[in-house]
C-alpha cells in the first residue's frame, strides 16, 4: 500500500517500485512508528479530530499491532509496502477499517519519519552508553590487577621509556570517558521531537507540540518545522562518536595484537577471543582483535557517507535523505558489538610479567633518567641529552644495558659521574620519578585507579534517617555560601522522605530533596555534592531520581530555582517565569544571602503520564 497516488494515472514499475521502497530497511523503525502514531492518536483526540470512542479503538489496534511487531520484526519487511509508515496504516486499516485512515491527519511522512529515527537512536545510544561503562569498567578491573608490572612504553613503535601496565590501562579508561561525554551530549541534543511539524510548514491543527514531544519522552518539540523534518544532525553527530570511538578500539586492538605476538609476548589472549589456523596446528590468532580494527573502516564508511549525502540537500525533506538509515542501521550495532567485543579481549587477558619487564629493561629506555640525573647535577639538559647519547651509543657498542657500564666509563664521557648514578638507572626508580599529575608512577597510577573506580560506584538512592547528619552537613556547607537555603536538623528529620543521596564508596556525598506543594507542585530544592569527592555525574543521577520519583507520584510539574541553568537544560528543564512559581517559593527567598543581588532562574519540568510503551532497542547486535 502507498500513502499516495490520486494525483497519477498509472502506478510505479516495478523497477522504480523496488528502487523507491525502503521497508527493507526501516522495518526497523515498527515499533517506534506504532508509540509514536500511540501519541499522535493521544493528540488528535486533543483537537477533536478523534472521538474517545475512536481513539480508544485506534489506541487498542496499535498496542495489538505492537505486540505483534515484537513477536515477529522479520516479517514487516517481506508485507511489500512502501515504507514503516504505510505497512502499519495497511495493518491498521485490517484491523479497524477506515477509522484508520483518520490517524494521518495533520501528520506527514517527513515529520512521522523524523521521529521514529530520533527515537531509534535515543535508545541505541543509551544501549551503547551502558556498554561503555561496562567496558571501561573491565580496563579499570585489569589496571588494578596489574598495579605492578612494568610494561615498556613507545613512541614510533620503538621502546622509550618504562611504564605500569595499568598506566596503559588508565589511557584507555581516559578515552572511553571522553566518548561516553560525546555520545550523551549528542543524546541531549537529539532529543528534540519533530512530530507535529507536517511535511514542512507545520500541522494546521491546534496540537499541543509540547505535551506531545514530553508524553514521548523529548526534551521539548522542535522549534523551527523546516528544520525538524530535515535535520539529520543527529545521524552525523552519532556516526561521528561512533568513528572517534572506533579509532580508540581500533588501537587499542593494534597494541593488544602487538602485545600478544610472539616477538613481543606481553600478553596472552583467552582461547575465548582467538581462532585457530586450518593449515597450523600451533597458531592462535587475535581475530577478534583483528576484526574490531577491520569494522573501524566500516564505521568510517557510513560516517563519510551521510556527509556527502547532506552536503548540498536544499531545505526541506529530499528523497535522498532516505539513505540516512542503512550506514546508521549497520554502523551502531557495529560499534556497539566491537564494545562488547573489546570487553571480552580485556576481561581475558594474561599479562606476562617478566616479559614486560625485561622488554622495560633493554632498549635503553632509562636513557631519560640519565639525562635528568645529569640536569639535577647543574648540567644543562640539552648538554646533558648528548652526553646521554654518547654513552648509550657506548652500551650498543659493547651490547650492554647503560646501567651494565662501569662508572670508569660514564667518567670517561663527563666526570660528573658519581656511585649514586646507578639508582638512578633502576627501572623502579625511572617509574617511580613520574610523580607529578598524569604521571606513571604507582602513587599517580593508583589514584587514578581509585578515583576511576569511585565514578564507577556511584549508587542513589531514598534517603534514611541514618543519612541525616551528612545532609545537614552538605546543606549547611552550601548554605553558608549562598548555594542554598539553610534548614534545621529537625526539619531534615520530619521531611526524610523528601530527600535522595548519592553515596561513593559507601559514603554520602550528594544529597537532594522533591518538595511537593499542597497544590501537586513539586520543586527539587538542596541539591548539593560534596566537593571533595572530584566525583563527577552525581547532580545528573539525583535529579533522575527525583524525576522518576515524581513521576510515580503522577506529579505534573517539577520547579527549580538556579544559578547553573545548563546543568539543568541537560537534564530536560526549560525555562519559566518566576511570576509561575507560588508564593511559598519566592518568600523562602528571603532567606537567602544573594536575595538583594538575586542571580537565579526559574526552570521547570513537565511530566505528563503517557499511555506510550518503552521501546526496546531490538536492533542491536
Amino acid at each position: 500500500m502507498a500513502l499516495w497516488g490520486g494525483r497519477f494515472s498509472t502506478g510505479p514499475d516495478e523497477a522504480f517500485k523496488q528502487f523507491n521502497d525502503s521497508l527493507p530497511f526501516d522495518y526497523q523503525l515498527a515499533e517506534q512508528d506504532i508509540v509514536g502514531s500511540v501519541a499522535w492518536a493521544g493528540a488528535l483526540k486533543q483537537v477533536d479530530v478523534l472521538s474517545s470512542d475512536e481513539h480508544k479503538k485506534l489506541v487498542a489496534a496499535l498496542y495489538e499491532l505492537l505486540d505483534e511487531v515484537k513477536a515477529d520484526p522479520q516479517a514487516v519487511a517481506t508485507s511489500g509496502a512502501e515504507d514503516i509508515h504505510s505497512h502499519v496504516e495497511a495493518a491498521l486499516i485490517e484491523k479497524v477499517g477506515d477509522l484508520a485512515k483518520k490517524l494521518h491527519t495533520g501528520r506527514s511522512r517527513n515529520d512521522q519519519v523524523a521521529t521514529d529515527f530520533r527515537l531509534w537512536c535515543r535508545d541505541t545510544a543509551a544501549h551503547i552508553l551502558t556498554a561503555l561503562g561496562q567496558l571501561k569498567g573491565e580496563f579499570i578491573a585489569l589496571a588494578e590487577r596489574e598495579l605492578g608490572t612494568i610494561l615498556p612504553g613507545y613512541t614510533h613503535l620503538q621502546r622509550a621509556q618504562p611504564l605500569l601496565f595499568s598506566h596503559w590501562c588508565m589511557a584507555y579508561v581516559e578515552m572511553i570517558e571522553r566518548d561516553e561525554s560525546r555520545l550523551a551530549d549528542a543524546k541531549a541534543r537529539m532529543n528534540f521531537c519533530p512530530l507535529g511539524s507536517g511535511a514542512l510548514a507545520g500541522t494546521a491543527y491546534p496540537i499541543d507540540r509540547q505535551a506531545l514531544a514530553v508524553g514521548l519522552g523529548f526534551t521539548a518539540a522542535t522549534k523551527n518545522s523546516l528544520d525538524a523534518v530535515s535535520d539529520r544532525d543527529f545521524v552525523v553527530e552519532l556516526l561521528s562518536c561512533a568513528s572517534i570511538s572506533m579509532i580508540h578500539l581500533s588501537r587499542m586492538s593494534e597494541d593488544l595484537i602487538f602485545y600478544n605476538s610472539g616477538e613481543a609476548g606481553f600478553i596472552e589472549l583467552a582461547d575465548n577471543v582467538t581462532s585457530g589456523s586450518s593449515l597450523m596446528p600451533q597458531k592462535k590468532n587475535p581475530d577478534a582483535l583483528e576484526l574490531i580494527r577491520g569494522k573501524t573502516g566500516r564505521v568510517f564508511g557510513a560516517f563519510s557517507a551521510m556527509m556527502m549525502t547532506l552536503k548540498a540537500l536544499p531545505l526541506a525533506y529530499n528523497k535522498d535523505m532516505q539513505e540516512d538509515k542503512e550506514g546508521l542501521f549497520d554502523a551502531m550495532p557495529t560499534w556497539l558489538a566491537c564494545i562488547h567485543m573489546a570487553q571480552a579481549c580485556i576481561k581475558g587477558i594474561k599479562v606476562n610479567g617478566d616479559r614486560t619487564l625485561a622488554a622495560a629493561k633493554g632498549g635503553h629506555s632509562n636513557a631519560t633518567e640519565l639525562a635528568d640525573y645529569l640536569v639535577a647535577k647543574g648540567i644543562p639538559f640539552r648538554e646533558g641529552h648528548h652526553i646521554v647519547g654518547v654513552l648509550v651509543q657506548m652500551a650498543i657498542a659493547q651490547g650492554n644495558n647503560l646501567e651494565d657500564l662501569s662508572l670508569e666509563q660514564f667518567q670517561s664521557v663527563h666526570s660528573i659521574f658519581a656511585q649514586d648514578v646507578y639508582a638512578v638507572l633502576e627501572i623502579d626508580a625511572c617509574i617511580k620519578a613520574r610523580q607529578a599529575l598524569g604521571g606513571t608512577s604507582l602513587e599517580q597510577v593508583t589514584v587514578a585507579v581509585k578515583d576511576a573506580k569511585k565514578k564507577q560506584q556511584i549508587t542513589v538512592r531514598d534517603a534514611n534517617l541514618d543519612d541525616v547528619e551528612s545532609i545537614a552537613k552538605l546543606i549547611q556547607h552550601w548554605a553558608t555560601v549562598g548555594e542554598n537555603l539553610p534548614r534545621a536538623k529537625s526539619d531534615m528529620v520530619h521531611s526524610i522522605n523528601e530527600f535522595a543521596v548519592t553515596e561513593v564508596a559507601g559514603e554520602v556525598a550528594g544529597c537532594a530533596s522533591l518538595y511537593i506543594y499542597d497544590t501537586g507542585l513539586a520543586e527539587i530544592r538542596s541539591l548539593g555534592i560534596d566537593p571533595e569527592t572530584g566525583i563527577t555525574g552525581q547532580g545528573r543521577q539525583l535529579v533522575e531520581h527525583l524525576l522518576v520519583k515524581a513521576k510515580k507520584l503522577a506529579l505534573n510539574r517539577i520547579i527549580v530555582l538556579t544559578r547553573v541553568p545548563d546543568f539543568f537544560e541537560k537534564q530536560g528543564f526549560t525555562f519559566c517565569t518566576k511570576d509561575s512559581l507560588p508564593e511559598k517559593v519566592m518568600k523562602d527567598c528571603e532567606l537567602c544571602l544573594r536575595r538583594d543581588n538575586c542571580d537565579e532562574v526559574a526552570m521547570e519540568f513537565i511530566l505528563k503520564l503517557s499511555t506510550s510503551t518503552e521501546i526496546p532497542c531490538k536492533n542491536v547486535a
